[in-house]
């Protein structure tokens, strides 16, 4: 399937976002591990509040509720850590498996240190990946030894299991930690449900054994989802732009809600509100754009840059952006996928030591009629989306792979008089 997308005149409404589905799934994986071994029931699903409706939580949801003996999580990365360490704790033999993309997602450092706490778990097809049989029982716990730089996914899967470990969990991060936002995040939610677990100081993170307990819990919106709207203030002509994002709060535990300072310095500005019940929110506006060139550090933020680069491309801002290691493991290579996306539009991107990329106003010609390959993974749809803007069209290939967080995606850029063709 592909679909052309065409800007609107004027930019202006208010979008509502999806929960945030990092929240989403911490808090699901957490108060089923609060019933003490029982399958996640109705009660529990009751207690949290603005639950995403995105494909990687429908497959969390599913996975916790019926536990069946093959737990396809299809191409949910959370999803794949998080129930790996869940089904290690839980009594019975599982097989965990998901899409051709997942099987080549690297999954070692989670299964090494599972094992190191007890579990057995064999790979079924190639050493190091998906999918995996894992007999789960009672661990110990104890402590372990993780490098830092691994993804943040496999640490809070570790943590999260924690409290209900006999001795519970202290983790020792060597090195750089990357996605601390991510880890912090996790912690927080953990305390939330009656943990106790904490940093004990820069690269040590303690657990307390005890368990969970069950209590209601609401779920943000997702800041990550809001970076396209930023991306779209940015890029829009219009000076009256304004758009309304209901739902986000001041004191976010998202890592990500480092947006705001990120899109300043291009022209975005911030405005937080209540309304009448309540309710947090943003409200974005133009501004001045300050930047001729901009130079990030993702390494607490990598599901940012995407929409980063390309919206620094279609300003014609050089950008030089580091930390973006953990960016060659997501739902596919987005280096990679960024510098071949962008050559097509004629922006020659340079790639340094896996973690880094630069453009330094490089172009060449543009390929005619070019539409943007999305590799199944959703944040290149919707960060290349809004470059319809600065082009006067754009054509996406595989559109539907917003699902994967975003399912309204489409539909709310029709709100904001987005054309869409083809859909």
């Amino acid at each position: 399937m592909q679909i052309r997308l065409l800007p609107p005149q004027e930019t202006g409404g208010t979008i509502h976002l999806p929960a945030s589905k990092s929240l989403s799934n911490r808090a699901l994986v957490i108060s089923a591990l609060s019933q003490k071994g029982q399958a996640f029931d109705h009660e529990a699903s009751r207690l949290l509040q603005n639950i995403s409706d995105c494909d990687d939580t429908r497959v969390m949801l599913t996975a916790l509720r019926e536990r069946p003996e093959t737990v396809n999580v299809q191409a949910a990365g959370t999803a794949m850590r998080f129930l790996t360490a869940y089904l290690s704790t839980t009594a019975g033999s599982h097989v965990i498996t998901g899409t051709e993309r997942m099987r080549h997602r690297p999954i070692a450092p989670l299964v090494d240190a599972l094992r190191r706490l007890g579990v057995k778990i064999d790979y079924i097809g190639n050493e190091g990946f998906p999918p995996l049989h894992i007999e789960g029982r009672n661990l110990r716990g104890g402590e372990l030894d993780l490098p830092g730089n691994v993804s943040s996914q496999y640490i809070s899967a570790l943590l999260m299991i924690g409290p209900i470990l006999e001795n519970g969990l202290t983790l020792h991060l060597t090195g750089q930690v990357v996605s601390r936002p991510y880890i912090d995040m996790t912690l927080d939610v953990m305390q939330h449900f009656g943990a106790q677990a904490q940093w004990t100081d820069e690269h040590t993170i303690h657990v307390n054994g005890g368990g969970y307990e069950l209590t209601h819990y609401y779920i943000e919106n997702d800041w990550s989802a809001s970076s396209y709207w930023y991306e779209i203030m940015a890029l829009s002509d219009d000076p009256d732009a304004c758009i309304s994002l209901p739902g986000l709060f001041v004191k976010s535990i998202q890592g990500d809600n480092a947006v705001q300072q990120m899109f300043r310095p291009l022209g975005v500005e911030t405005q937080f509100i209540q309304d009448a019940n309540g309710l947090e929110g943003i409200v974005l506006r133009k501004a001045a754009c300050q930047k001729k060139q901009l130079n990030l550090d993702f390494t607490n933020q990598p599901d940012l840059a995407q929409t980063l680069v390309v919206t620094c491309a279609m300003l014609d801002i050089p950008f030089h952006f580091t930390g973006l290691q953990s960016l060659k493991i997501k739902e596919t290579d987005r280096l990679t996928a960024l510098r071949t996306e962008l050559g097509k539009l004629g922006y020659v991107l340079h790639e340094e030591q896996g973690s880094r990329l630069r453009w330094d106003g490089e172009r060449t010609q543009a390929q005619p009629d070019a539409a943007i390959d999305t590799y199944e993974d959703h944040r290149m749809a919707m960060a290349f989306a809004p470059a319809c803007l600065k082009l006067g069209a754009v054509k996406i290939n595989d559109p539907q792979v917003v699902s994967k967080s975003y399912p309204s995606f489409w539909e709310d850029l029709k709100r904001l008089h987005f054309k869409i063709q083809g859909a």
